[in-house]
């Protein structure tokens, strides 16, 4: 212990020492500008002004100089002719004769030449020069039948440009269809039967990229390359924009059976099955590649972290337009990756289209009360259903289709047990931004579905949450039901992986909106793809991170719940904890983290006030003084101008500086009317509280009521809140009040809560919907909307509390503001991170427990503790499932990692091919791979060797009650 203590100091004493000497060379930097600035420099620092500015005209020159010959020789390298042509392709600006342009240029018939016209360098061809391209033979090697493309006119689009070429196919007896002789030359045929048109391996290589990287549109793309070769618009450009969308689509497809390894099956592409082309994501849970062998048999305590995470959502931004059809637009992946087959789905819809779906009871979700009113018109499909692995963000296979109209539940249905068939877990978590309503009849409309697509739900453990950002728009109940946060076997997973892959997919939408149902399907399905591939690279990098963080947040929160452990008396945890528990088993148990107390409302307050009265009404004992408003009235009444008195004076100072007359009319009613109910409420005052009459009297002495305009707004009340305490007041008339004021507060923080809510959502909504000015504009109006609504409460909680301290003191209430305290700016918050990462602090309008006067201050604060120490003992738990579930994942990640490695290895001979070039290409594509996944697992495991070092800190703490071996784990 003292050694360590000795390396922590030595540790501090380095920092600071590196601390001060950073400040000195900042200090010495901030000196050394200052003189410059002085002395009148021009340049405001050295350090600041870019090197490349003095030589900005030395680069000009030189780039103006490669315009003309430059320093090349009078002659050719072969010394028969004067150089006129230069390669703009080759490296160097070396000038040949045309003899020696088309000799060098046997191997690179696609690079583009310049004649120098004792001018300026001006465009020429290989083609117009007499290059011709044979296929079929070696270059060099002479054909005997060379048979010319149709009409001599052959286009190939290469990374360069849009190139026209003389094509010679070769005629000899042993040739092949030309088709393959374009491929063997690494170019693609834009057709089967005499091709005219032809891709290079390349040019699509680097589409392929490029649109996955930057979202580009196969349109833009073709035509930037037409510009290249020419961007005046002198000349024509040969359109093939068709033939390269017919030769992306297929080249999109033959990626994807490749990285499948259906090349490799004797059975070939044909026999692919549902889902086979999906990159599966390897940290979920697939048995017979990545779980023990007898993962079904050990104990719940363990099993728990080899159950499925999924999260279901919508996208109703990728759209597609009514143009063509399945028939002219067929898919080439039909099924085969992400996107359900079409056929079958279809039917199923068409089958439902009677069903009614039942209307949300929770929140007006647009996703279930708006789904059978959403537009549809010109549209074939209004978005896309999606399922993804929930804790990893990538697309399950055959867990994507089309919505008609709305996200109805018999797509979204389809969706998940078609995605679900893919795996043979006994647990499943799913999340559901609707899941509270969605989940009540999801087992009896399983039964109305095609019988392949039913599970065997009796036997697994299904539950369902709502993602963490979405939960904040549910009601009370369903945030402590289907909450992450507080169920267990969790860990710490939000449930909205979907919403980070829209962001990656939503930039595609205005190219795929305009496509066919099969080209947008399978372009969808080809990005889906990559981006799973980006997920899985990168899980080395993403664990490691995850885990880092989540043991330093685990140590943490396990602090802080032995802290307040230590503030509670033993016996109570135990009950708290035995409570718990008994609910996290059976959901059906009362839950924890709900109040032990009803809410108070004004509502509420009002009613049980009415029924008090009711009551002295019947026994004879009421002294009301009005016949139509009793004290409770008058007081009710009162409070209710109070706010109106607020509104119009919110309103009156947001009023417009140049008001129309319509504008000003309907203002001055207002007034006029306000000002006659406040006097007529303050004659039936006076009969109640005597001594406002005196009040009133001064008011209007000191006042010029013939000449002054009605102030409605400013008018004194005078309820028993704004009298001074020497000033005498039924005693009953402020009880009455007290509860009412009590109430008011609740009422207004349960709306600034619902405010923040709501403020949080527009502006999700906002930049993820809203684009234009038009549109910003309308949304920002409604954020300030919603914004002033919520300074509105925050002012009613502000005024209650003022009057509650003025009533204390009246009614010797002592202890009262316990449950209400002063309410600042820096208090009125969103919920932020608590609620999604368990990281921060949360503001305390978020742990008010709401609880009933009718209940005695110790009781009202204990039960307070025993909520905060339930969701305390729920945060340190999450944390701590969150290392166990990390681990295991970084476990199956290896594990399935190796397993495919060994399949592929599997595939380097399992198909026989007659041909030996054939059979070679088969075995080094299926080695590649093989080698590749291998060399994954070398990767990850180099960069997580440290991870069990740091994992003993927190072991040591005895969190978790065990200590795995996951070093062992690990290298397995």
């Amino acid at each position: 212990m003292i050694e360590i203590m000795i390396r922590l100091r030595i540790i501090h004493l380095a920092v600071v020492h590196a601390m001060i000497i950073i400040e000195a060379l900042i200090s010495v930097s901030d000196a050394a500008y200052m003189v410059s600035a002085a002395t009148g420099d021009q340049l405001v620092s050295t350090l600041r002004t870019p090197t490349w500015i003095p030589e900005r005209q030395a680069f000009l020159d030189e780039t103006l100089r490669l315009e003309g010959r430059g320093n090349a020789g009078i002659s050719c390298r072969c010394g028969l002719a004067a150089p006129l042509f230069r390669c703009r392709d080759c490296f160097g600006t070396q000038m040949f004769c045309q003899e020696c342009v088309l000799q060098s240029h046997a191997n690179n018939p696609l690079h583009r030449i310049d004649m120098w016209n004792n001018l300026f360098f001006q465009r020429s061809t290989l083609k117009q020069m007499g290059l011709r391209v044979q296929l079929g033979h070696e270059p060099g090697e002479t054909c005997y039948n060379p048979r010319p493309s149709a009409g001599d006119d052959f286009v190939v689009i290469d990374v360069h440009g849009v190139h026209e070429i003389a094509l010679d196919f070769c005629g000899c007896a042993s040739t092949q269809i030309r088709y393959k002789q374009l491929l063997r030359a690494q170019w693609y045929p834009a057709t089967t039967s005499d091709p005219r048109t032809a891709a290079t391996f390349t040019l699509l290589e680097h589409f392929h990229i490029l649109s996955f990287e930057s979202k580009v549109s196969a349109y833009e793309f073709y035509h930037s390359l037409a510009r290249r070769n020419n961007n005046a618009g002198l000349s024509h450009i040969r359109d093939r924009y068709s033939a390269f969308m017919r030769m992306i689509h297929e080249w999109r497809h033959l990626r994807q059976l490749h990285h499948a390894g259906r090349g490799h099956d004797p059975a070939g592409a044909k026999a692919t099955t549902a889902g086979e082309l999906a990159v599966l994501c390897l940290a979920c849970p697939h048995p017979g590649k990545n779980l023990p062998q007898d993962w079904q048999n050990v104990p719940l305590l363990v099993r728990w972290k080899y159950a499925l995470f999924i999260a279901i959502d919508a996208n109703f931004r990728l759209k597609r337009k009514a143009v063509s059809s399945d028939n002219r637009d067929p898919s080439l992946n039909s099924g085969w990756a992400y996107f359900v087959e079409e056929a079958a789905y279809k039917s199923y819809l068409a089958d439902q289209a009677g069903a009614k779906q039942d209307r949300s009871t929770c929140v007006s979700h647009n996703a279930v009360n708006m789904a059978d009113t959403k537009s549809s018109h010109g549209l074939a499909a209004t978005g896309v259903g999606a399922v993804d692995c929930a804790r990893h963000d990538m697309k399950l296979a055959n867990g994507v289709g089309d919505l008609q109209k709305g996200e109805k539940y018999i797509n979204m249905d389809y969706l998940v047990f078609s995605a679900l068939l893919a795996f043979a877990v006994t647990m499943i978590n799913i999340s559901y931004d609707i899941a509270c309503q969605w989940h009540k009849n999801l087992w009896t409309r399983m039964e109305a579905m095609p019988p392949r697509l039913h599970i065997s739900h009796t036997s697994m453990t299904v539950r369902f949450f709502v993602p963490k950002f979405h939960l904040k728009a549910h009601i009370d109940q369903c945030q402590r039901n289907f909450s992450f946060n507080w169920s267990k076997h969790v860990g710490r997973t939000d449930g909205e992986a979907p919403e980070r892959g829209w962001s990656n997919i939503n930039r595609v939408t205005t190219s795929t909106k305009e496509m066919g149902p099969g080209l947008r399907r399978d372009t969808l399905d080809d990005h889906f793809g990559d981006w799973n591939w980006k997920k899985v690279t990168a899980l080395g990098r993403t664990l490691l991170r995850k885990i880092s963080d989540t043991v330093k947040w685990k140590r943490e929160h396990g602090e802080g719940l032995a802290e307040l452990e230590r503030t509670i008396q033993p016996m109570l945890i135990l009950q708290w904890r035995k409570e718990v528990e008994a609910w996290e088993e059976d959901g059906s148990q009362r839950n924890p983290f709900e109040s032990r107390y009803a809410p108070i409302t004004q509502a509420a307050v009002r009613l049980r006030l009415a029924e008090l009265e009711a009551d002295e009404l019947q026994a004879g004992t009421n002294v009301s003084l009005h016949t139509d408003i009793s004290p409770t009235r008058l007081i009710t009444t009162g409070i209710d101008l109070q706010d109106q008195q607020q509104h119009l004076k919110t309103d009156m100072a947001n009023a417009s500086l140049h008001p129309t007359d319509k504008q000003k009319t309907a203002m001055q009613t207002r007034v006029t009317a306000l000002q006659r109910r406040l006097d007529a409420w303050a004659r039936v005052q006076e009969l109640y509280m005597p001594i406002v009459s005196q009040f009133h009297q001064r008011s209007s002495e000191a006042g010029m009521t013939n000449t002054m305009p009605l102030k409605p707004e400013s008018f004194k009340l005078w309820l028993p809140s704004e009298l001074q305490p020497t000033v005498s007041c039924d005693k009953k008339l402020a009880a009455h009040e007290w509860d009412l004021r009590h109430a008011q507060a609740q009422d207004a923080l349960n709306e600034v809560r619902s405010h923040l809510r709501l403020r949080s959502h527009m502006y999700i909504y906002k930049d993820r919907n809203v684009r234009g000015q038009a549109a910003s504009t309308r949304a920002q109006a409604l954020i300030e909307g919603v914004e002033m609504r919520k300074r509105a409460s925050v002012d009613k909680y502000r005024r209650a509390r003022n009057a509650l301290l003025a009533l204390g003191y009246r009614l010797d209430k002592l202890g009262w503001d316990i449950s209400l305290p002063p309410l600042l700016d820096s208090d009125v918050r969103p919920m932020g991170d608590m609620e999604r990462q368990g990281t921060g602090t949360i503001s305390w309008i978020w742990l008010d427990s709401h609880v009933d006067n009718s209940s005695s201050e110790n009781e009202r604060v204990q039960d307070c503790v025993r909520v905060e120490w339930c969701k305390a003992r729920a945060r340190a738990n999450r944390w701590s499932e969150e290392v166990e579930l990390l681990l295991e994942e970084m476990r199956r990640v290896i594990v399935f990692l190796k397993w495919q490695a060994e399949w592929w290895g599997g595939r380097h001979s399992s198909q026989a091919s007659e041909s030996a070039a054939e059979q070679e290409g088969l075995a080094a594509y299926a080695c590649r791979q093989a080698t590749l996944r291998l060399s994954l697992v070398a990767s990850f495991q180099a960069l997580w060797k440290d991870v069990p070092k740091f994992l003993l800190v927190i072991w040591a703490c005895n969190f978790s009650g065990s200590t795995p071996v996951f070093g062992a784990k690990l290298r397995m």
